[in-house]
C-alpha cells in the first residue's frame, strides 16, 4: 500500500537564509503520507510512535515542488513499519525570470526515512469500507481504495 502527497514548498515553509526550508517540514509531509496509509489500511489515522532512521540528503528552498511518498513494508498486530521518500521535482529558475520554473529530468532525493506506527486495536476497521456517511460497504470508496492503490 503506497500513498504521495505533491506541493509546492511556500515562503512560509523558508525558516532559514537564503529561503532554505527546514527539514522538520518534510517530516510533516512524511506524518501526513503516514496519516494516509493508516486511514487506507485501518481506517484511522493511529499515532507516529517513532522513526527509526532520517536521512536529509539535499537541500529544499522555497519554490520547490516536492513529492513525498511512502508506503507500508510491514505489519504487526497494532503496528506498521513504513518507509518514506521525498523528492525534489520541480525547481524555481530566478536567474530566468521571476516566475521561471523547470521540472528535473531526474527527480533529486531530499530525505529519506522509516519509522513505526500503531493503530489500536479497539480503533482498527481494517476491511471495513466506509463512506463520507459512514455506511459501512459502500461502492465508491471500495473502488477508490483499489484504484489509489493500482490494482
Amino acid at each position: 500500500m503506497k500513498s504521495l502527497i505533491r506541493l509546492r514548498m511556500s515562503s512560509h515553509d523558508a525558516h532559514y537564509g537564503g529561503n532554505l526550508v527546514d527539514g522538520a517540514r518534510i517530516l510533516q509531509l512524511f506524518g501526513d503520507v503516514a496519516t494516509e496509509l493508516l486511514i487506507m489500511n485501518d481506517g484511522d489515522e493511529g499515532l507516529f510512535r517513532a522513526y527509526d532512521n532520517v536521512e536529509f540528503l539535499a537541500p529544499v528552498y522555497a519554490g520547490d515542488y516536492i513529492e513525498a511518498t511512502g508506503e507500508i513494508i510491514s505489519f504487526g498486530t497494532t503496528s506498521r513499519k513504513m518507509v518514506f521518500e521525498a523528492k525534489k521535482i520541480i525547481v524555481p529558475r530566478p536567474d530566468v525570470n521571476d516566475s521561471s520554473c523547470d521540472i528535473l529530468k531526474e527527480p533529486i532525493v531530499v530525505c529519506r526515512a522509516s519509522g513505526t506506527c500503531v493503530v489500536p486495536k479497539e480503533k482498527q476497521r481494517k476491511n471495513q469500507e466506509v463512506d463520507c456517511n459512514g455506511k459501512a460497504n459502500c461502492n465508491c470508496c471500495h473502488m477508490w481504495r483499489r484504484g489509489y492503490e493500482g490494482k
